[in-house]
């Protein structure tokens, strides 16, 4: 009678074990996902919490793709690029992959040369993400939780990302993260590149883009930033007035990839921070965000990368506004912190909204 009760009991465990793996596999299970409302469409992975798709009418109302990146989920598992990806734990660089936070020196993962670029070698953009809540037509929200060690942060981490449609023509994006034991940098962003032509279009030179930043934060030849918060007046930097994107653009090495100090009162509150349109289809974006920067960067490094329906992307594809703490932070007391106590919350906003005339 012991045998059979203790046979029982055996079974009993091991189709536990099994049901909490068969529930594991489910919620790691990698799937894409669509928002629809009105004419704006966006579709996602829950593998780096991915921006696939964002399809847009023009003026006359025809429907565009217009962020670039891959026809398959496999693709991104691959992808260099960070295409619509979420990165972290710290986006942007980190110089010398090192740091000191409470006389503690932690060393980071340095997949960028001797630098830590978006995290590392599997920053946020290369894990998979479960999905806690999703409503077609209205949002999306991932959530990660990021180990102590990861990449060489400290502590654990839950990270959640929302993505929700906003009325007829607005796209919001809620990224939250609260360190559970112990203080962290946290510094997210998402990494879409943009093409307000179509994702297949060619370049985005033509583009006319507004930055409302007056100061940027120059860096070294490593991308690292010195220290410096510099103005841009009467530089290529200069974009307080709409212009062109390729106007003067030959004046720089490579193409624009800088952070920008937004302008105003660093919050809660959204700020206006750019203002891209195309001209041959009308259509404009306008991005707000509660972050203190933006990295604006002309896809300089891409390199006859195939994507979606075999288009071939090129040096100067897309364009990227990643809002953002600034690059380098932790190595600079000088700029806004974005050391994470336990009990405290990170909370990152951005706003788009699209039109067409």
């Amino acid at each position: 009678m012991a045998n059979k009760q203790l046979s029982l009991h055996v079974v009993t465990v091991l189709v536990l074990l099994l049901s909490c793996f068969v529930n594991y596999s489910v919620s790691k299970q990698i799937k894409t996902y669509k928002l629809t409302r009105g004419k704006l469409s966006v579709t996602f992975t829950n593998y780096g919490a991915v921006m696939i798709s964002l399809l847009l009418p023009d003026r006359h109302g025809k429907q565009d793709d217009v962020v670039l990146g891959f026809d398959t989920v496999d693709a991104y598992k691959n992808d260099t690029t960070y295409f619509g990806a979420i990165v972290g734990r710290v986006a942007n660089r980190i110089g010398g992959a090192k740091f000191e936070l409470n006389g503690q020196l932690y060393k980071t993962d340095p997949n960028e040369g001797h630098n830590t670029l978006h995290g590392g070698t599997k920053g946020f953009g290369d894990v998979i993400w479960s999905v806690e809540n999703y409503v077609p037509t209205s949002h999306i929200t991932f959530i990660y939780h990021s180990f102590d060690g990861e990449e060489g942060f400290p502590g654990n981490v839950t990270v959640k990302v929302t993505y929700m449609l906003i009325g007829e023509n607005k796209l919001a994006l809620k990224m939250e993260a609260k360190p559970l034991n112990k203080p962290t940098p946290i510094n997210l962003a998402l990494h879409t590149y943009w093409n307000l032509h179509g994702h297949n279009s060619g370049d985005i030179l033509s583009h006319k883009i507004q930055l409302l930043a007056k100061k940027i934060t120059p860096v070294d030849e490593e991308l690292i930033p010195t220290g410096e918060i510099t103005s841009i007046k009467g530089t290529p930097y200069d974009f307080l007035e709409p212009r062109e994107i390729g106007s003067r653009i030959h004046e720089l090495p490579g193409g624009y990839d800088i952070n920008y100090v937004i302008d105003g009162i660093v919050g809660k509150h959204l700020r206006k921070t750019a203002v891209v349109s195309e001209k041959v289809t009308g259509r404009k974006m306008e991005l707000w965000t509660n972050q203190p920067g933006v990295q604006f960067y002309t896809s300089n490094l891409l390199k006859s990368v195939v994507g979606k329906g075999n288009a071939v992307y090129k040096k100067y594809a897309g364009l990227c506004l990643e809002t953002q703490g600034f690059p380098d932070s932790v190595n600079h007391k000088n700029f806004p912190s974005q050391i994470v106590n336990p009990g405290e919350s990170y909370l990152h906003v951005m706003l788009f909204r699209f039109t067409a005339h």
